[in-house]
């Protein structure tokens, strides 16, 4: 019994030792093929990364090739051209934000023809179109126009029209009060937006020209100064409106008074339109009995470009006959004699030098004189 035992404990003993033996060779072969496994997944995974990193890199050079294209000579206007459509739906504080944007730089890498901005701040209809129609025909690619109405009011003329689609989003403008320069500011913003115009004109439904277009053209691009009324009145119309709450920022010795109705070039038009300063201190302390489309503009500019101003007009009006408003001209009035008292009645500075021709347009005339102003138009007029 003993000796199979001894048997039986060595047999057991030898087959743990044959199995123990197994299995440390085989230990360093799965070793080996693990590492080979892992060798084959980093490769891989370092292949796929790589993979898609040049599809990546190659997607973004073919995106920049095809966005930055070199301008060829052909399309170096499209940098400056207009806004097809005037309607938009910009914000004021987009329009504005956008609009006073300017080149800092002298002259153009193009060849740039400035135009007049013909901008009309009107209650509705344009009773006297068919005379602007004659002013400006012959001229394109000298002028532009803008009309800005009350928003009630959708303005219909033919596609041959000069006025046709040339209204702006508008909104309502209260005389006397700082929705009217807001409307003004409305039509600079949307005018600038066109870096052709270089000279901006306020004309209202009842105003018309007074010389050819090439007169009046030959004026305003000659012209050292901007023509805009700023006149220190110290009486109860001028300083009389005045608030003390407006100081530091706007100082009595520096309060204007000049006409509604102006002509400024490319910089001072830049100038209005960036204001947010001066334009808190008029919405918030000049009210009726202080009308800011009176004071604002030539206050502001007076304070911030003195020596760009000529201190006048170049719309006329009359006033003769007193009251809040200059008066109205209807169809008996329009004579030669009528205009001849326009055109000589009085001096001005002009580039330092006295001229009696002082005014490009007048105002104010009813609906009722367009006919007399077209058949007198050709001999008064030119």
């Amino acid at each position: 019994m003993q000796t199979i035992s001894r048997v039986l404990q060595e047999g057991k003993e030898n087959g743990i030792l044959v199995r123990t033996g197994q299995y440390n060779s085989f230990r360093p072969k799965l070793l080996l093929l693990l590492g080979l496994f892992l060798a084959v997944v980093v490769t891989i995974f370092i292949i796929s990364v790589s993979t898609i990193k040049y599809t990546e890199l190659q997607s973004v050079v073919t995106t920049v090739t095809s966005t930055f294209v070199p301008c060829r000579e052909d399309e170096s206007s499209s940098l400056i051209q207009p806004p097809g459509v005037l309607m938009h739906n910009m914000s004021d504080e987009e329009l504005l934000w956008r609009a006073s944007f300017w080149p800092r730089r002298k002259g153009y890498p193009f060849k740039r023809v400035p135009k007049i901005a013909f901008m009309f701040l009107t209650k509705g209809p344009l009773p006297l179109a068919s005379l602007w129609e004659r002013f400006l025909k012959g001229h394109k690619g000298l002028y532009s126009v803008y009309v800005h109405p009350d928003p009630s009011f959708n303005a219909k003329f033919p596609a041959d029209s000069v006025f046709y689609k040339r209204q702006i989003p508008s909104q309502v403008a209260e005389w006397g009060r700082m929705t009217m320069c807001d409307a003004e500011k409305r039509l600079l913003a949307n005018a600038l937006l066109d870096i052709s115009n270089e000279w901006f004109v306020l004309v209202s439904e009842s105003c018309i020209p007074l010389y050819n277009f090439t007169t009046i053209y030959t004026y305003l691009s000659q012209s050292k100064h901007s023509f805009i009324g700023a006149v220190d009145d110290p009486g109860p119309f001028g300083r009389g409106r005045y608030n003390e709450k407006m100081e530091p920022e706007v100082p009595i010795t520096k309060w204007r008074k000049g006409p509604q109705w102006f002509e400024v070039d490319r910089d001072l038009a830049a100038t209005i339109v960036k204001d947010t300063l001066y334009h808190h201190k008029f919405r918030e302390f000049c009210r009726p009995a202080c009308y800011s489309d009176e004071h604002y503009f030539p206050t502001m500019l007076t304070i911030e470009k003195p020596a760009a101003l000529a201190n006048r007009s170049v719309t006329w009006t009359d006033w003769s006959r007193g009251g809040p408003h200059p008066a109205t001209f209807g169809r008996s009035d329009i004579t030669e004699e009528f205009f001849g008292k326009i055109f000589d009645g009085e001096n001005c500075s002009y580039n330092g030098r006295n001229t009696s021709m002082c005014y490009l347009f007048a105002r104010k005339f009813a609906p009722s004189a367009l006919e007399p102003l077209l058949h007198i138009a050709p001999k008064s007029m030119n």
